[in-house]
């Protein structure tokens, strides 16, 4: 079975750190560009980030620009979301995708995905 599974997740206080890491079942990730949403209590999916499968290069949402890091380690087939200084407001279910050229440069669009993981919660609270 194709899936991406991602974890890493928790409750976290603010201004503490996560890493989220997503990884795939059933196939690599060499080839796929792969971006972060996340989904908010009440709130529309949203992206939080993307990254391309050569070069690579990233994109970041401005809410995360500077606290956020996104990186890959084929090797390990993994891609992984580094979250520091985090806030009430990165609370929501965080997910990946997995999608080809077109995936980041549509994001943070909801196109271009091949595949979703089913979610992690990140809960950032006192």
């Amino acid at each position: 079975q194709l899936q991406l599974v991602e974890s890493g997740g928790g409750l976290v206080q603010p201004g503490g750190s996560l890493r989220l890491s997503c990884t795939a079942s059933g196939f690599t990730l060499d080839d796929y560009a792969i971006a972060w949403f996340r989904q908010a209590p009440g709130k529309e999916r949203e992206g939080v980030s993307c990254i391309t499968s050569s070069g690579p290069s990233t994109n970041y949402a401005d809410s995360v620009k500077g606290r956020f890091t996104i990186s890959r380690d084929n090797a390990k087939n993994m891609v992984y979301l580094q979250m520091n200084s985090l806030e009430a407001e990165d609370t929501g279910v965080y997910y990946c995708a997995a999608g080809g050229i077109r995936l980041c440069v549509l994001w943070p669009l909801l196109a271009g995905m091949d595949y979703w993981g089913k979610g992690i919660l990140v809960t950032v609270s006192s």
